[in-house]
């Protein structure tokens, strides 16, 4: 058996048809050891309810996703935003993961144009979640996204720019302890400054996620390809991870409808084949 398959998860994106009950089950008969779990799927199956099926399958949870989407227009709606992270937080918390993934958020919907003031926002937004994230023991991480999402999903748009902020963030001993970054392959690969930030990174990175960009890519957002089959430096980009510290899960998170349609076992099967040919 490759070795590196033990630092396999499985993120429930990639099988987005199943539940949390088909998706655990998925992972313990295929042996996959880990899952990383999305708040719509938890809160569908129930959260007490979920906590329990990964404990009783033996199963770790890698991530809980996902916290961040702080800007908004209004004073209130930031508000709103925050408690919506508490909730998160909570969740993650119960369910046994000390790892938040934070999508930042893009543009405030009627906000204007303003690219600082959302950033920002976005800072202010995980400053204040600090204190509450240190009390339940779950760390936040923040998840550059590609350039082309900086308008509905992040303004946090390069390793570096996550870099930036967990370190600006960082600079009070509680901070350092609770913000981080997670990297994701689709998101970072094409930076030609991404070796570096990685090296960076080295001592707040708190999750790794793989899949794969197709060129051309055939979806904006449910485009991801499976490992392989496209044109990131996949075992480049997991070495330097590896040399920059981080032992832990590495999360193959795909959106791709066609790779949905396939049966869940069927996908699990080819996620792990191409794990251990084109990341390890």
């Amino acid at each position: 058996m490759n070795a590196g398959l033990a630092r396999l998860s499985l993120n429930q994106a990639t099988t987005q048809r199943w539940g949390v009950k088909e998706a655990a089950e998925g992972c313990a008969r295929a042996g996959v050891a880990a899952i990383g779990l999305w708040r719509e799927k938890v809160a569908a199956y129930g959260l007490k309810a979920s906590a329990e099926l990964v404990r009783e399958l033996g199963l770790s949870v890698s991530s809980l996703c996902r916290g961040g989407f702080f800007p908004a227009a209004t004073a209130a709606g930031r508000r709103a935003n925050l408690d919506e992270n508490r909730r998160a937080i909570e969740e993650a918390a119960a369910l046994g993961t000390d790892i938040l993934v934070l999508v930042c958020g893009g543009l405030p919907e009627g906000g204007g144009r303003d690219l600082a003031s959302a950033r920002q926002m976005v800072a202010d937004g995980i400053a204040e979640l600090i204190p509450f994230a240190a009390e339940h023991g779950v760390k936040l991480g923040i998840e550059p996204l590609h350039p082309m999402f900086a308008g509905d999903r992040s303004v946090i748009v390069s390793l570096g720019q996550a870099n930036d902020l967990a370190e600006s963030l960082g600079a009070e001993s509680l901070g350092a302890q609770q913000v981080g970054v997670v990297i994701d392959v689709y998101h970072v690969w094409w930076d030609p400054q991404v070796y570096r930030e990685i090296a960076r990174a080295a001592p707040y990175t708190l999750g790794f996620h793989v899949n794969d960009w197709l060129a051309p890519p055939p979806d904006v957002l449910m485009g991801r390809g499976m490992m392989g089959d496209g044109v990131i430096e996949l075992r480049r980009l997991r070495r330097a991870v590896d040399e920059a510290g981080y032992t832990g899960p590495i999360e193959v998170e795909i959106f791709n409808r066609d790779l949905w349609d396939l049966p869940g076992d069927e996908v699990l099967a080819l996620t792990k084949a191409r794990f251990a040919e084109h990341v390890f």
